[in-house]
């Protein structure tokens, strides 16, 4: 009988790639870094890291706990991660013009009495307005670079940082302050504005107003609006030396909802290309500026009024606050906001996320942020590639595919890391069958497409 065939990673692309994250990490480390991330790609189904050991035939290694200590012992900064990754993506796919961050929060469903930051979550994609599904698992908070990718056509989400935001439970549990969505939202923009202080930054996403009031000085907000919002002219001009305390505040403004039903309304007609992935759309537009006003919070926007010339869609509102912004501009920036969820949905597909089993606290607050990263890592690779082989849609006879997707460039990285792996068989082998080329080239597509 013949023993197995190994791969091992060797120190060839992968490790160039990796270079500019070298630092973050011990010399020990690295190399069982450089390890867990191969076999991470590799790997179908789970993402675990015995299921990275046995893709690589590292399965009877004596020092398997050193692989399970990167995540779950040793000492390195996902954070300086997250600013090298970010640095890397702008550099490569968004070198000049405003950088347009997306954010949005996820539930990974997960179980396990032992996972502490275990919470009880209203699932986002199994609810309605009349329905309400709860489900039992992380929130994550993740902040992606919304980016033009040349060979892909389209806009991809970009994750580089991704928070565990915990329930209220967990922080009563374990005597800490409850951080918010919105506070742990508010510490993640600005902390991105540091890593990028020549920039415009530009974030897409839920955002309440008092967000809105925290960061508009750094970080311009673009994010949905309420028909019935509050909104008000700027104060009037103050006559010098008027006793009392200044306004704030003018006249009040018709509301979304009134401009909607009123003859004095002006719309302009707009052809907006890329509508949530379904080509051109034409809609009418009305657009100004005011102060959206609650108790305690006056924030200066452009609002943005849209109603739909085929009358397919409900009547929505957006706001901006840079108040120079074109209204089509927002709306474009807005719209990019859907690649988000593609990105949960694809990382869950061909990254396994979910499918982990690591339940220490490190462990869970480091696994499902590499996986999310590896996302924009095989992209950025895929990229690299593109100029000898760039990613080619796998289609069929019942299946057309005009442009590649995350599968094809998770293809391209895969082949690459096969084609360089060092296999080694046994010297037991007495009779070697050679494989057709046709036979071979199938088996490595199967490889290189498993899910």
């Amino acid at each position: 009988m013949a023993k197995a065939i190994t791969a091992r990673p060797k120190a060839g692309k992968l490790a160039a790639w990796m270079e500019p994250f070298i630092g973050c990490f011990t010399a020990p480390t690295w190399q069982h870094v450089l390890v867990l991330v191969c076999g991470a790609i590799l790997s179908p189904g789970r993402r675990s890291v015995a299921a990275a050991l046995r893709v690589l035939g590292l399965d009877q290694t004596p020092h398997f706990t050193n692989y399970h200590r990167v995540l779950n012992r040793n000492q390195w900064n996902s954070h300086q991660i997250s600013r090298r990754l970010l640095h890397l993506l702008v550099e490569t796919f968004n070198p000049t013009g405003p950088v347009i961050i997306g954010i949005d929060d996820t539930i990974e469903r997960r179980w396990g009495a032992k996972i502490s930051a275990r919470g009880i979550y209203r699932d986002p994609v199994r609810s309605s307005h009349g329905h309400l599904v709860k489900a039992s698992g992380l929130r994550w908070l993740g902040i992606m670079l919304l980016a033009e990718i040349p060979w892909a056509g389209r806009v991809w989400a970009l994750p580089f940082l991704t928070l565990l935001a915990t329930s209220a439970g967990y922080a009563t549990k374990h005597n800490k302050r409850h951080k918010t969505l919105t506070d742990r939202t508010r510490q993640a923009l600005l902390q991105v504005a540091r890593w990028l202080p020549a920039r415009k930054i530009i974030a897409v996403g839920d955002a309440a107003i008092a967000l809105l009031d925290d960061i508009r000085r750094w970080v311009c907000m673009v994010t949905r609006l309420r028909l019935d919002a509050r909104l008000f002219e700027p104060p009037p001009l103050r006559r010098p030396n008027k006793p009392g305390r200044p306004r704030r505040l003018g006249k009040r403004q018709p509301t979304l909802a009134q401009r909607l039903t009123s003859r004095k309304t002006r719309w302009q007609r707009y052809t907006v290309t890329g509508w949530y992935g379904r080509g051109e759309r034409q809609l009418d537009i009305c657009t100004g500026t005011a102060i959206w006003h609650k108790p305690g919070y006056h924030v200066p926007i452009r609002y943005v009024l849209v109603r739909d010339v085929a009358d397919q869609l409900k009547p929505q509102a957006f706001l901006c606050t840079d108040l120079e912004a074109d209204p089509c501009d927002i709306l474009r920036w807005f719209v990019r906001r859907w690649t988000v969820e593609v990105t949960f949905a694809e990382v869950r597909r061909h990254l396994g996320v979910e499918t982990q089993r690591q339940w220490s606290d490190p462990a869970i607050a480091r696994t499902t942020p590499a996986l999310l990263g590896l996302f924009s890592l095989v992209t950025l690779w895929a990229h690299d590639l593109s100029a000898t082989q760039a990613p080619v849609p796998r289609t069929a006879s019942w299946y057309r595919k005009p442009l590649p997707t995350f599968s094809d460039a998770l293809a391209v990285v895969r082949r690459q890391l096969w084609t360089e792996g060092n296999f080694s068989t046994s010297r037991q082998i007495l009779d070697v069958a050679k494989t057709p080329d046709k036979r071979l080239n199938a088996l490595i597509d199967v490889a290189c497409y498993a899910a």
